[in-house]
């Protein structure tokens, strides 16, 4: 009796000991993240970035995403809102990290998509028929241009483009800032270069509307 409450009380205090180690870890890593993105530059915002808003806007929403990520595609609508809710104020930046098998494909293809300037309509295409080619341990990104031949691209062009040395410099700088800025996940958002160190739409949208107050006082 004495050996078996010995074990459930060694069991219980390895359980506590790694959940708080856990949790200290996790806030080092926040805390890391939010430093590199303050004291960071041109990491978080390169030029030439797709972007979407005012290009004057003093609020800048920085999304790292991956267009086979599923919380992507649930979160997109909740951005969208944002953006649009907060009209001139807000702009959204969009990055890759590309994490998933198959979409750097995706990636590549929604920037040939720019050339034509259907890049926005791409996106929506291709997360609305995200559940069609990429699904898991089986994707098909080819599939993708079923649903951006709806919209009116000129897929053959944009095959071609796909593979053109700037689209591939452009993909891997973005790799190169991934790693430099610690994004570990998708969709990570940086809001006026503060990441967003609780993930959830409440989290996403109070941290926005804070930075509008920052930036647009009354």
């Amino acid at each position: 009796m004495k050996n078996s409450t010995l074990i459930i009380s060694s069991s219980i205090a390895l359980i506590t000991a790694f959940a708080v180690g856990a949790y200290i870890y996790t806030n080092q890593q926040k805390q890391e993240q939010q430093q590199i993105a303050q004291s960071s530059g041109q990491e978080l915002t390169r030029f030439g970035m797709p972007s979407i808003g005012a290009a004057d806007a003093k609020v800048n929403i920085v999304e790292f995403f991956d267009p086979a990520c599923e919380a992507c595609r649930a979160f997109y609508p909740v951005v969208k809102n944002t953006v649009n809710f907060n009209g001139d104020k807000v702009k959204l930046t969009l990055r890759y990290a590309t994490f998933h098998q198959g979409s750097d494909y995706v990636a590549k293809a929604l920037e040939a998509t720019r050339l034509q300037n259907k890049y926005w309509e791409s996106v929506e295409a291709v997360l609305a028929s995200q559940p069609e080619w990429a699904a898991h341990g089986a994707p098909q990104p080819e599939l993708i241009w079923n649903a951006l031949a709806q919209i009116g691209l000129d897929v053959e062009k944009a095959k071609l483009d796909m593979n053109s040395p700037q689209i591939a410099a452009r993909l891997a700088q973005d790799a190169a800032d991934v790693v430099t800025l610690k994004v570990q996940k998708t969709p990570s958002f940086f809001v006026n270069s503060k990441p967003l160190t609780t993930f959830g739409a409440d989290a996403f949208n109070a941290l926005v509307q804070s930075e509008v107050a920052i930036a647009y006082p009354k």
